[in-house]
C-alpha cells in the first residue's frame, strides 16, 4: 500500500516489492508509471508549441505536471514508515526533564520522526523477506493513503497543542515563566526540515551501500557482499564523525576558545592580596591565568566581608590557580606531562601562600576551560572564617560541551594529577599539622576529580570530605556507587550503607532524610537535581529504560515523563543545551545552597550561620 491516491504503481512497498525507501532495493525507484500520467506527457508533447487547445485553460499543463511530480515524490515514502513517524512525532512532544525552546523541540521532533519512519521501513523490509506480505487492491491502497492523511490532520495540530501545554507544566515545575504557545507553530516547519535532512542522509548512505554492493558482488557471493558493504558504510560514517569532531571541530574551536581565553570578564581586576595567584607576589602571572582563572582569583569574599557575615575575626582566604597558557600557550599539547606541570605550579603556589597551615585545603577540578562555581567555593570560605585555601588549574581552552564531546581523557588526567601532587605535599607534613583535605568539582570537574580515586573507600581513606556537584552519568566512580545502592533506594537519591559516609542529595534536607543512619566522618556528598540532564543523560537511553524512569519522579520532574525508545534519548540530549538557564535548584544550576552542603560535610551544624551566608551569597556577597 504505497501508492499515492489515484496513482497506479507497479511496485507497492507492502505487497512484496520494495519501495523507494527499502534497504534492499538496488534499483532506482520508479516514481510513476500510471497510464493517465503517460497520457498527460503525450498530450504535452503534441502541444509543445503552446498552440491553444480547445477547452484548455492557460497554465493547466504546468500545474498538472507539478502535481504529478509532487505526487510521484510522495509515492516514494513507505506508508508504514509514515505511520510509525506519526507515532514518534506524538511521542516527541511528551515532557522531559526541562522545558525546551521551540527550536530545540523542532530538532527533537524531526529526528524522532525520522527514527520512527526508519523503523517502519525496516519492519516492512523484514516482513517482506519473511514472505509475510499480500497484494493490495488499488482501492485498498487509496483508502490507506486517505486514512494516513486523516490521521496526520488530527495528530499534527493536536500534539502541537499538547506539547506546548506540557512544556508550560515543566516550566512551572522548575520556576520558569510560561512561554508563548504560538512559538510552537515553528516546530512543525523546522521539524519537517530536520526530518527531510535525516531522510536524505539515510538515502545517501543507502546509495553508497548499493554502489559498494555492486562493486563487491562481482567477486563475492551476494550475502557476503551485503555484509561487507554495510560494514564499510558504518565504519566510514564512524570515522567521518569521529574525525570531524575530535580533529576538525575541536581544533577550530580550540583556536577560537584560546582567543576568548585571553580576555577578561567585565569587572574583574588583578588582586592585590598576596594570598591570591596572579597578584604581584604570585609565581603565576596575571595574564597566564586565563579568563576563568582571573575571574576565580578575583572572586570570592575578602576578610572584611567574611567578618561582617560571621560576626567573628576572619583571615584572608587563599585562592591559587595555574592557567593552561603558563605551560602551553598553543593549547595543542596534550597528555600527562602538561597536566603534571600545571599541578606542580599549583603546589608551588600553595607553598608560597602558606596554604598547608590553614584549617581547610580544598582541591577543585575545574570544568573544560577552567571555571569554578563561585557559590561552592565562597560558601566554604565563609564557613571556614577565611581559614582556608582552594587550589585549581585550567587544563583546557575548550568549553565544557566541546570537551565533553571531543576530549574526556584530559579532565581525568588533570583531576588525578592535581590531587596526587597536592596529596603528596600534604602527606609530607606531620599528621597533626595538616589542614583538612577536601575535594570538590562540578559537572566535568566532578568527573575529573573522582578519577583520582578508585572508588568510595579510596575517597574515605584519603580525604576529609568531598562535594561532587552535577556529576555526569558517564563518571565511572559515580556509576559504581549508584549501582551499589541499598535495595529499595531510588536511583535519583541512592542510599549507600545507610548513609554511613556517602550521601546523595537534591536539596540540603535530603542529607538528613528519614531512615538514614549515623553519618560518620569523612563525609562525601553527591549533589544532583532530579531534573539535571547532565546527570541523567546516557547513550543507554536509546534502547534501555533507566531505573530513574521506572521509579517515582523527582519533585521538579513532570510525572508524565516516560521512557520511549530513541525519543527519550534525543529529548534528554537536547535538554542539556540550556540546562543552566533555569533557576538555582533545578537542572544543572547549582547555587548558594552549597553552604548547607558544606555545613554538613564539615560537621559544623551551624544553621544560623549558614542562613546568613546563604543570604550574603544571594545578594552577591561572594565578590
Amino acid at each position: 500500500m504505497n501508492e499515492f491516491p489515484e496513482q497506479s504503481s507497479n511496485r507497492p512497498p507492502s505487497d512484496g516489492k520494495p519501495s523507494g525507501d527499502d534497504p534492499a532495493d538496488v534499483k532506482p525507484p520508479v516514481e510513476s508509471s500510471a497510464d493517465a500520467e503517460a497520457a498527460d506527457r503525450e498530450h504535452a508533447e503534441k502541444h509543445s508549441d503552446d498552440t491553444p487547445v480547445e477547452g484548455k485553460v492557460d497554465g493547466e499543463e504546468p500545474k498538472k505536471e507539478r502535481f504529478h511530480r509532487i505526487r510521484g515524490w510522495l509515492s516514494r515514502f513507505e506508508p508504514v514508515g509514515l505511520v510509525f513517524g506519526l507515532f514518534f512525532y506524538a511521542f516527541s512532544m511528551s515532557p522531559s526533564l526541562l522545558p525546551r525552546q521551540w527550536n530545540l523541540q523542532a530538532v527533537a521532533t524531526g529526528i524522532s520522526v525520522a527514527t520512527g519512519y526508519g523503523i517502519g521501513v525496516l519492519f516492512v523490509w523484514f516482513f517482506r523477506k519473511c514472505g509475510l506480505t499480500r497484494e493490495w487492491s488499488h482501492t485498498q491502497k487509496r483508502i490507506g493513503w486517505y486514512l494516513i492523511a486523516l490521521a496526520a490532520l488530527i495528530v499534527l495540530p493536536l500534539f502541537l497543542f499538547l506539547g506546548s501545554w506540557w512544556q508550560d507544566i515543566t516550566r512551572k515545575l522548575v520556576g520558569v515563566e510560561p512561554g508563548s504557545n504560538w512559538d510552537y507553530l515553528g516546530v512543525f516547519v523546522v521539524g519537517l526540515v530536520v526530518f527531510l535532512l535525516c531522510l536524505y542522509l539515510g538515502r545517501g548512505l543507502r546509495a553508497l551501500g548499493r554502489l559498494l554492493y555492486r562493486l563487491i558482488s562481482r567477486f563475492l557471493p551476494p550475502p557476503v557482499s551485503i555484509g561487507i558493504s554495510a560494514l564499510v558504510v558504518v565504519v566510514l560514517l564512524a570515522l567521518t564523525v569521529d574525525g570531524l569532531v575530535t580533529t576538525g571541530v575541536a581544533k577550530v574551536a580550540n583556536g577560537s576558545a584560546k582567543i576568548d581565553d585571553e580576555g577578561t570578564a567585565e569587572g574583574v581586576v588583578q588582586p592585590t592580596e598576596t594570598e591570591r595567584s596572579g597578584s604581584a607576589a604570585s609565581l603565576e602571572s596575571w595574564d597566564s591565568l586565563g579568563r576563568e582563572g582571573r575571574t576565580f582569583v578575583d572572586g570570592g569574599p575578602r576578610r572584611q566581608q567574611i567578618a561582617e557575615v560571621t560576626g567573628k575575626p576572619a583571615q584572608e582566604p587563599i585562592r591559587v590557580y595555574a592557567g593552561r597558557a603558563s605551560v602551553d600557550d598553543s593549547g595543542f599539547e596534550e597528555g600527562q606531562a602538561t597536566v603534571n606541570a600545571l599541578a606542580e605550579s599549583v603546589v608551588a603556589e600553595l607553598d608560597r601562600t602558606g596554604a598547608f597551615s590553614r584549617d581547610y585545603l580544598a582541591v577543585v577540578t575545574t570544568t573544560g576551560r577552567g571555571w569554578v562555581n563561585q557559590d561552592v567555593a565562597s560558601s566554604l570560605e565563609y564557613l571556614a572564617g577565611g581559614n582556608s585555601a582552594i587550589a585549581a588549574m585550567q587544563y583546557s581552552f575548550l568549553p565544557s560541551p566541546l570537551a565533553f564531546i571531543a576530549d574526556r581523557e584530559t579532565p581525568r588526567l588533570a583531576g588525578r594529577a592535581l590531587f596526587e601532587a597536592v596529596y603528596k605535599r600534604w602527606s609530607s607534613f606531620p599528621e597533626n599539622d595538616r589542614p583538612k583535605l577536601l575535594v570538590f568539582g562540578e559537572s566535568l570537574g566532578s568527573y575529573g576529580a573522582q578519577d583520582a580515586f578508585s572508588g568510595a573507600q579510596d575517597m574515605i581513606a584519603r580525604t576529609d570530605g568531598a562535594l561532587f556537584v552535577g556529576t555526569p552519568n558517564f563518571t565511572e566512580q559515580w556509576r559504581q556507587i549508584t549501582d551499589s545502592r541499598d535495595p529499595g533506594s531510588p536511583e535519583i537519591l541512592p542510599v549507600i550503607y545507610d548513609g554511613e559516609n556517602v550521601r546523595f542529595a537534591s536539596s540540603p534536607e535530603d542529607l538528613k532524610a528519614e531512615g538514614l543512619g549515623e553519618w560518620e566522618e569523612p563525609r562525601i556528598v553527591y549533589w544532583q537535581h532530579p531534573s539535571d540532564p547532565i546527570v541523567w543523560w546516557s547513550p543507554d537511553l536509546l534502547l534501555h529504560k533507566p531505573d530513574w524512569l521506572d521509579e517515582p519522579r523527582g519533585k521538579d520532574v513532570d510525572k508524565g515523563m516516560t521512557w520511549i525508545p530513541f525519543v527519550t534519548f534525543w529529548q534528554v540530549t537536547l535538554d542539556q543545551v540550556f540546562s543552566t538557564n533555569v533557576p538555582n535548584g533545578h537542572g544543572h544550576s547549582y547555587g548558594p545552597e552549597a553552604v548547607y552542603m558544606w555545613n554538613q560535610i564539615l560537621d559544623l551544624n551551624d544553621q544560623a550561620l549558614s542562613d546568613r551566608i546563604y543570604v550574603a551569597l544571594e545578594e552577591g556577597g561572594e565578590g
